[in-house]
Order: structure tokens, then sequence, then C-alpha cells
């Protein structure tokens, strides 16, 4: 065998490893001074793509070592064009999903801004992913030569029957959309609906809308029927809300002191219990001549729907031990009997 025999032999087979060698070098040159670059400056950008394009990276010069093996091969020309044409389109491909995770982890990252224009949810994220697999299957058959006009057309022929066939699915689809665009309910809000389901909103999907409620139950309801529900959203306008607690006192009751006992108690419970609003003036409200007691409301505030309930709790402790220290009375139900009416009959 002659030595250019050898080289036509072993030129294929060396070009794989000495440009996956190259690669790995170049990464590691290259990264290491991006990585050292990314740490020095303050948007996360950079060091998202960073962490995204180092792990396919590699593989990116396997695919090169294998399209140099087949230049330097003497296979059929027709195979080599084939099996670079299979590689144009694995690169393609693999670039596709490098910008999906990239779009994905952008949107993780920064979905705090994003609340402003559009709420980050499962919709969302996947509404994007598809958008970017739909551009890379239009420029993967436009590699291949492959006219997009009659797809089109025969897709919107076929979307048609789909959309007539998918009508439930297609109409919880949009409804999603409408619940995400419309701002009026968003992951992470406390929300009550007219059939009695509540909790926090914990993703809105293609389907369906995921409330989590205070006993950790799911509760799944379709976008369809939650756009179309009466829907008590308790994070709107703001989280904070009032907290009302009726209390009856006796008739004998001074209500100038009741007043301002029931107000310094309502007071250090806004002040010294978690959930709290401590800024926020208690007050309160006579509305009522009860049959045995003159009833009237307690106005608290609590930062967010379920602190309602340590508050509640806290400030009924506190009041029931401040009017035994005080003296005042909350009298038992009564019921008078007219004695001398009874006679009468």
């Amino acid at each position: 065998m002659t030595i250019r025999k050898l080289c036509e032999l072993l030129l294929p087979v060396l070009a794989i490893p000495v440009t996956i060698v190259f690669g790995y070098i170049v990464r590691r040159i290259i990264f290491d001074r991006l990585t050292r670059w990314s740490t020095k400056t303050r948007t996360q950008i950079d060091d998202i793509l960073v962490s995204t394009l180092k792990g396919p990276f590699i593989i990116w010069f396997l695919m090169l070592g294998i399209y140099f093996a087949l230049e330097v091969s003497k296979l059929p020309e027709k195979t080599v064009y084939i099996a670079g044409k299979i590689l144009l389109l694995l690169g393609i491909f693999s670039i596709i999903l490098v910008l999906a995770n990239l779009a994905a982890k952008l949107i993780k990252t920064y979905s705090g801004r994003f609340e402003i224009a559009l709420p980050v949810t499962s919709l969302t994220q996947n509404i994007t992913r598809v958008v970017i697999f739909g551009v890379g299957i239009l420029i993967i058959l436009n590699v291949l030569g492959i006219s997009i006009t009659p797809i089109l057309a025969t897709l919107g022929v076929g979307g048609l029957a789909v959309a007539l066939a998918l009508q439930d699915t297609l109409s919880n689809l949009f409804a999603g959309f409408h619940i995400i665009v419309a701002r009026q309910i968003k992951v992470g809000d406390y929300i009550k609906l007219d059939s009695g389901e509540e909790g926090y909103v914990t993703d809105i999907t293609w389907r369906s809308t995921k409330i989590r409620m205070l006993p950790n139950n799911v509760v799944l309801v379709p976008n369809e029927k939650l756009a179309k529900a009466i829907v008590t959203n308790y994070y709107l306008p703001d989280k904070e809300m009032a907290v009302l607690v009726n209390v009856g006192v006796h008739y004998d009751s001074d209500l100038e002191k009741v007043e301002k006992v029931t107000c310094e108690v309502a007071k250090e419970v806004m002040k010294n219990v978690p959930g709290g609003v401590p800024e926020f003036q208690p007050f309160i409200r006579y509305n009522t001549f009860g049959d045995f007691s003159i009833n009237f409301t307690v106005i608290l505030r609590a930062k967010e729907f379920v602190d309602q309930y340590l508050i509640k709790h806290e400030f009924i402790k506190r009041l029931h031990q401040r009017y035994a220290k005080e003296g005042i009375v909350i009298p038992y139900p009564i019921r008078a009997i007219n004695y001398e009416q009874e006679k009468a009959r």
C-alpha cells in the first residue's frame, strides 16, 4: 500500500477526532474568556447566552468533523451530497433547539419585566416555542428546495377542518390567551369563582387554569368556563384588603369607651401580628340595635387574603381579654318572655 493510499484512508478517519479536539480547545479559550467577562456585567443575558451555547458547541464541531471526513473521503459524490444535506438539516435543527431553550431561559429570567407587556405562563412559553419551531421548519423546507406556498394553502384548507373538529380545544386555547392578555387574572392571584372554588392561580395552560386551593388541592378550570365565570380577584386593584370583624356589646355599655378600647386593641394587632398593615388606623362603625346587644363592625386591614385569618384570630383573643379587664360585657343571646301577656291569653 502506497503512502498516498494510506493518507487517503487515514484523512477521513483523523478528520473527526482532530476537529473535535480543535473545537474543545477553541471552546475552552473562548468560553473561559466569555465567562469571566459575563461575571463582570450586571445583565444576565450574557450569562444565559454562554450557558446555552456551551453545551452544543462540541456537537457542532463533531458535525463539522463528519463533514470534513466526507469531503476528503472517496465516497460517491451523491452519497457525500446526501450526507451533507442531512448534516445541514441537523445543524439547523440544533440551532432551533438552542434558540428555543434560549428563549425559554430569557422568559423565565426576565418574567418580572415581561409581566408589564404579557404575563408569563405555560401558554405563553409554549407559544414562543411553537413560533420558533415554525420558523425553523420553514427554513428547513427552504433548504430542501421545497416550495412552502402549496403547503401553506393545504394547511389553510386542512386547518379549517381541524378547527371544526377541535372546536372545544381551540375555544379553551383562545380563551386562555384572552385571559392572559386581559391581565384581569394573573399567575399568583387569589381568586374566587361564582361556583365557589377559590385559591391561588398557579398556571394558565393551553386548556385549563390551575387553581391551588387553601387545603392544597388543585382545581383545573377550563379556560372557556373561566372566561365566562364571575370571578372575584382579591389581588385587584392591589393585594391589601379590609378585614371586617362583627362584635356586639351589652346595652348598658359606655359606647365611647367601647370604641376607644376596641381601636386600641385593633391598632396593637395591626402593628404586632404578621400580615397586618402597621400604618393603617383601624376604626369601628356601630350599625344595629340587636335583640340582646348593640352590634358594630371593626375594620382592620391585611396585606393579602390569607393574612386575614391570623389577624381575626389574634384580634378576637386580645379583644376578649381586654374587654374582661375593662368590664365590657359581650352578652349571651337573650330571649325575654312577657308573662303578663301570656296570662292575658
